[in-house]
């Protein structure tokens, strides 16, 4: 068995090991900080109601009367 292989196949998949750690934790830190500003911006945001003005009347529209 060759021990200078083995080791520089073991060191080989330490190095891709660790590069995928750091990309995973990239992508975690991304996402963190993805939804605090979507956190922040849903609270500074204004209401739909004051934009929009008063919903209309829930009955209109439930019944609908057709002849032929």
């Amino acid at each position: 068995m060759d021990i200078a292989a083995l080791s520089m196949g073991m060191s080989q998949m330490q190095v891709a090991q660790q590069a995928s750690i750091s990309v995973m934790k990239m992508a975690m830190e991304t996402g963190t900080e993805q939804m605090t500003d979507m956190v922040a911006m849903a609270e500074t945001s204004t209401p739909v109601a004051a934009v929009t003005g008063p919903a209309p009347d829930p009955n209109i529209g439930q019944l609908l009367d057709i002849s032929v």
